[in-house]
């Protein structure tokens, strides 16, 4: 039918090695026919040149007539060209190859196999430098400790139109020796209550303002997170408020260093409760209350479980 394709029989590699293969075969078997035939004709050619037509028949070498040697020496090529084609590639053909180059391979793979064996394992050599940088880093770094410090009242009123609500002269003086020397962390309300950065400390504020102007020295960050790892080369930082830092930052730290002021007080920015089956009280100092100090309170350390 028009159109209709005829089916091509397919021959895979194999055969076709194998057809190749004999193509060559019989291509050397001609030759050597070929040669034979050859030095048939040529070497009578030879021997009547000299004994009939007396052709060089003075000419000798070593004593032997010339076209002795010269038929030799062709016997010589022809037994070598039926070496070549019925021993060497008998023996020496391609299946030799294919075999002694999978020896070479094994022998090669075995000798690779042997060498990684007596060579320390990677992980092996980086595992003990890791270890020692870790322990070295360790040894360096102490832990990181981040504390909250505040001031809060009975209710947990802690300020009042970005204002202390109380004066308290050695809750200011305890503030200062915690946290003199070392990253604070604080909102944008709370650096704005300061007068003027506190002298030897770190100020970092978070604020959700752009390009917020700051003297220079102070950090400023968008998030609680961002401040925390602003002060990673410090020990010991502190978050000094406001309410909504304490709130989210509560939740993360390790300590909290709280004035608790013996008294009620109107407020609006408040502490967040302390959950005493997580926080377990380490120290308690009751100080009266007196001309310095306008109310009754106790330094408390909280520490977590």
């Amino acid at each position: 039918m028009f159109g209709k394709k005829k089916n091509i029989p397919e021959i895979d590699k194999e055969q076709l090695e194998l057809i190749k293969n004999a193509q060559k075969r019989i291509k050397q078997k001609k030759r050597l026919y070929f040669h034979f035939v050859l030095f048939l004709i040529g070497g009578a050619f030879l021997i009547l040149a000299n004994t009939v037509l007396g052709f060089g028949q003075e000419f000798t070498i070593l004593g032997q007539e010339w076209f002795v040697l010269a038929i030799l020496i062709w016997l010589f090529f022809l037994v070598y060209h039926i070496f070549n084609v019925y021993v060497t590639h008998k023996f020496m053909g391609k299946d030799w190859e294919k075999k002694q180059l999978e020896k070479l391979v094994d022998k090669q793979k075995k000798r690779i196999e042997k060498l990684n064996a007596s060579l320390p394992k990677e992980e092996e050599k980086i595992a003990p430098i890791q270890t020692q940088e870790v322990l070295m880093e360790n040894t360096q770094k102490p832990k990181q400790e981040l504390t909250i410090i505040v001031a809060a009242a009975e209710n947990d009123a802690i300020g009042k139109d970005n204002k202390l609500i109380w004066h308290l002269s050695d809750d200011l003086k305890r503030f200062k020796a915690l946290t003199n020397g070392h990253h604070i962390i604080m909102g944008r309300k709370t650096f704005e209550s300061f007068p003027k950065p506190l002298p030897n400390r770190t100020h970092v504020v978070i604020t959700r303002q752009q390009d917020y102007k700051t003297p220079e020295g102070v950090i400023v960050v968008n998030n609680l997170d961002d401040a925390i790892d602003a002060c990673k080369n410090d020990p010991q930082p502190y978050i000094i408020g406001g309410g909504e830092i304490y709130k989210q930052a509560l939740p993360i730290v390790d300590k909290i260093e709280i004035t608790r002021v013996h008294d009620h007080f109107e407020a609006d920015t408040y502490f967040p409760k302390i959950d005493h089956s997580i926080w377990k009280e380490a120290s308690n100092t009751f100080h009266k209350k007196d001309e310095k100090n306008d109310h009754e309170f106790s330094f408390i350390t909280y520490i977590r479980k």
